[in-house]
């Protein structure tokens, strides 16, 4: 799945793979909204964990959970 997050006053977005379904990412970034947590921590597939900040936090889009297709369509 693929996971794209705006950065408050950052020109750049952070952009990963994750195993994570949509339904997970929405509840981890939803708990540390709700708790007032200083940040929200998420995996990618390689195993590196990524901690954004939820003051700075602006966005967050996550990709569908449909495999890519690869090749031509006839």
């Amino acid at each position: 799945m693929d996971i794209r997050i705006g950065i408050a006053n950052s020109p750049r977005e952070l952009s990963f793979e994750s195993s994570q379904t949509a339904a997970e990412i929405e509840q981890t970034v939803a708990d540390a909204l709700e708790k007032g947590a200083a940040f929200f921590r998420l995996a990618d597939e390689k195993g590196r964990v990524y901690l954004v900040p939820t003051a700075s936090f602006a966005y967050i889009e996550v990709g569908s959970e449909e495999a890519r297709r690869v090749g031509f369509v006839a």
